[in-house]
């Protein structure tokens, strides 16, 4: 058996163990150093909207993306004459650049195609987008983020019929959602309707891996009243425990593809909406393995602790350690060894019967062998 294999079994019977329930306070602080991070990139660096939530005219100028064609395009659309505001000027693949402006006149559009052309492009195409399509795609995001939630919380009470783990669900998804959107803001890429379907999919991602953890535990937990080797507490420790591996590896497995989306879509492609589903994925699927590890399980255990009955429980299991701790161990009986020490047995033992005596050779087999003759 490898040594992967052999610690995962470890894990599964509890011969090892990691207290991820009993040290929830420090996975708290954590938690809470990382959210606050997240949330200053929203205050220094505020989420950079694409051109379709804030409207404009994207160019797309035929010309080899190099350094110094990506600089003579952005000097000619800004010296075309008209008010473009701040460009944004990046490469896509290896035939074309992107001019992104604030929102133009279809004359003063012209012109600054125009000025592209004389400053060497080959080709150049527009297109106009209006902010009211990023709008519309952000409010059915949040129409359907809401319908989502709703949807979590009736599906984790009626499916573990508790309402604590639901709660619990919901502040795992809340702090994958702020760790992503922070690291998100604090990378400088463009918000795309793209963005939006990665924060939606981490969601399910996160959803699921819980989903798993709280299914172990309400096995572990089943009838934990009547359980007095563990305390609820410790039940639920070692369903995270036993869930571990295969959390670990279905997040690893999950985030090399995704990877390397992010890699091709950032070094290769440079920009388009690729690098940026895979950011959120990448961040997003990697937060919600930790959540639902140090998040989801320790919080739901730590609502589910306020209850009489697991409170009653863990006193019992207590009182239960105490009387075994309390109680001598048996003394090793004494023991009577013969003169060579080959054969020993207890004293008692052999002073409470009596030994069989061996006798003479003499006497031995006699009366059998006078009978034969």
């Amino acid at each position: 058996m490898s040594r992967l294999a052999s610690f995962g079994q470890n894990l599964y019977t509890g011969r090892v163990s990691f207290d991820f329930v009993g040290r929830r306070m420090l996975w708290y602080t954590m938690s809470g150093v990382i959210v606050l991070a997240a949330a200053t990139g929203l205050l220094v660096r505020e989420p950079n909207p694409g051109i379709e939530f804030k409207g404009g005219v994207e160019f797309n100028v035929s010309i080899a993306p190099t350094d110094t064609n990506v600089e003579v395009v952005r000097d000619a659309t800004i010296d075309s004459g008209v008010d473009v505001g701040d460009p944004l000027v990046t490469t896509s693949g290896n035939e074309a650049v992107l001019v992104q402006t604030q929102p133009l006149e279809q004359a003063e559009a012209d012109q600054v195609a125009a000025a592209l052309e004389e400053a060497g492009a080959s080709d150049v195409s527009q297109e106009r987008i209006g902010p009211t399509f990023g709008a519309q795609i952000l409010n059915k995001a949040l129409l359907g983020l809401a319908v989502f939630l709703g949807l979590v919380v009736l599906f984790i009470w009626a499916y573990f019929r508790e309402w604590k783990m639901s709660v619990a669900a919901l502040v795992a998804l809340a702090h994958d959602v702020l760790i992503t959107v922070g690291i998100y803001a604090w990378s400088g890429f463009e918000v795309s309707p793209a963005t939006v379907t990665g924060f939606l999919t981490i969601l399910g991602f996160s959803l699921y891996d819980t989903v798993v953890v709280f299914d172990k535990v309400r096995e572990n937990t089943r009838a934990y009243s009547t359980n007095l080797s563990r305390t609820y507490a410790e039940q639920a420790n070692l369903a995270v425990n036993q869930t571990l591996v295969r959390s670990i590896n279905t997040t690893v497995a999950a985030l090399l593809p995704v990877l390397a989306l992010l890699v091709v879509g950032t070094v290769v492609l440079g920009t388009g909406p690729l690098k940026d589903l895979a950011l959120a994925l990448f961040v997003g699927m990697a937060a919600g393995m930790y959540s639902s590890i140090f998040i989801a399980t320790p919080l739901a255990v730590h609502l589910k602790e306020q209850e009489a009955g697991v409170k009653s429980q863990a006193q019992r299991v207590a009182a239960r350690r105490a009387r075994e701790s309390a109680q001598p161990e048996p003394e090793p009986e004494p023991v009577a060894a013969t003169a060579d020490g080959a054969d020993a047995r207890p004293a008692k033992q052999a002073a409470g019967r009596n030994q069989p005596q061996r006798k003479p050779r003499a006497q031995r087999g006699g009366s059998s062998r006078r009978s034969r003759r």
